[in-house]
């Protein structure tokens, strides 16, 4: 039996006061509505449509490959009429599971338990009882009876539809719902808009069940927070929050140590060995690799990187691995305030300190830049001593050019290399030097003017 899956993401998001269209906003690094793909993902099916509107262009050119089936709703005429526009691409022979793009927390087991409740004869929503059910619509039940403790539902109520009694239930609809196909398609044919908001409601189709004899019954997710959705800004940061406490969860659960699991921030992939430590206000983003005993200091910000075991990431650290990414050896001190950039691969026990830049550059083991010096399209020897100050010049306006410096190279304070250039093994340079000729070998090369002292030199000052 086929499985489609309709995600209506086509609402303009009012409330969000923003031009981006609600289901691209972020959640941990991640829109709206890829999360609720990454869920469907789990579940096999044969077909995903996604129902588009507001600003249709741009939500279909924000999802990589491979693309779902995108079918739009222009205008926006209510839930019913989104998953009208869907009807034409379902196979007739299976069933139609139906989300929304903006409930990013819903978890694959739900989407399964509803589809296995529909069992391709019942009408199956996702509910969920609320304290405080504003602004849902109302599952209506049959009155209990002795020999039926647990009614079957009779209708959906939408809040603004409902009457007092109506709004006090705290059984709400969440929005999704998995429907023999053959039978919605029609059903959808049947809907009109008579309502208060003159639009064409999906929940109406609970009605034409309850008429034709269709059981409607209902599944429930693990955790109230899976069908939460986004509306304003408020509802994001609580989501935000809450994915990122799971998270925090899940590394504390598998022995990382969190100095505050409240101020911790995944945005991708975060993957920890052994006796991990991380600090206060850190930010992981794309994929990074912790090794053993890794320490991670505060305020640190992470992304597409590989930091080997025993490496110690001192506070207001940046590294930004992008697409070329960035590895860190073992033992290696990186920080505070220190920089890497796509392409940085830094050997064992490599020392980067404050204020250093390190781009698209390799440092062989042991290599050191401790404070305000920047390598770009470097290639770094062992053991070699970069001295504060010092920069390698590699773009001369047009091209970028590359600097080798070999093993046991010295290079003093406020040093400018003008690449290319090649510093022998062994070579020193002497502070203050701009060099833009090869290094020998085991020789100082000092390229600094002679100092001179005049005598007769007098200070300018101001007249009067």
């Amino acid at each position: 039996m086929a499985l489609d899956i309709v995600i209506m993401a086509a609402g303009k998001g009012t409330r969000m006061k923003s031009d981006r269209p609600k289901v691209l906003h972020p959640l941990a690094g991640v829109s709206l509505l890829q999360h609720v793909l990454n869920s469907v993902s789990a579940v096999h099916a044969e077909r995903i449509i996604v129902v588009t509107g507001h600003g249709a262009d741009q939500v279909e050119a924000s999802l990589p490959a491979p693309k779902p089936h995108f079918v739009r709703q222009l205008p926006q005429l209510g839930t019913g009429h989104a998953v009208q526009q869907a009807a034409p691409l379902l196979h007739d022979d299976g069933i139609t599971l139906i989300l929304n793009g903006d409930t990013p927390l819903i978890e694959a087991a739900t989407l399964r338990s509803l589809v296995e409740a529909c069992g391709g004869t019942k009408l199956a929503l996702l509910t969920v009882i609320l304290d405080d059910a504003s602004g849902y619509g109302r599952i209506v039940r049959a009155a209990p009876t002795p020999c039926d403790p647990e009614p079957g539902i009779t209708a959906i109520v939408e809040h603004k539809d409902a009457t007092p009694e109506q709004r006090a239930i705290h059984e709400v609809y969440t929005g999704a719902m998995a429907a023999p196909t053959a039978q919605l398609k029609q059903w959808l044919a049947r809907l009109d808009n008579r309502n208060a908001q003159g639009e064409y409601y999906l929940t109406d189709v609970v009605a034409y069940a309850v008429a034709e004899g269709v059981p409607v019954v209902a599944a429930q997710p693990r955790r109230v927070t899976e069908v939460l959705g986004v509306n304003s800004p408020q509802q994001l940061a609580t989501l935000e929050r809450l994915l990122q406490r799971d998270r925090a969860d899940a590394l504390m659960d598998a022995g990382v140590r969190l100095a505050d699991p409240a101020r911790l921030d995944v945005r991708g992939e975060l993957q920890c060995g052994t006796d991990v430590a991380i600090d206060v206000n850190c930010v992981f983003e794309g994929t990074v690799r912790l090794g053993d005993r890794v320490q991670i200091g505060a305020n640190c910000v992470i992304r597409n990187a590989v930091i080997a075991h025993d490496a110690v990431i001192h506070p207001f650290t940046h590294i930004d691995g992008d697409a070329l990414g960035v590895s860190v050896g073992p033992g290696s001190l990186i920080g505070p305030f220190a920089r890497l950039r796509p392409g940085a691969v830094l050997g064992a026990e490599v020392h980067i300190g404050n204020f250093v830049e390190v781009k698209n550059s390799t440092l062989a083991d042991g290599a050191k830049a401790n404070h305000l010096a920047y390598l770009g399209d470097a290639t770094v020897g062992q053991r070699v001593n970069f001295g504060a100050g010092s920069i390698t010049a590699n773009y001369d306006g047009a091209n970028k050019h590359r600097t080798e410096i070999g093993d046991d190279v010295h290079v003093g304070s406020n040093c400018v290399l003008v690449a290319p250039i090649t510093l022998g093994a062994g070579a020193t340079i002497g502070g203050g030097s701009t060099v833009t000729r090869d290094a020998p070998a085991g020789q100082l090369t000092v390229t600094r003017a002679r100092q001179l002292s005049l005598a007769t030199w007098k200070r300018p000052v101001k007249p009067g």
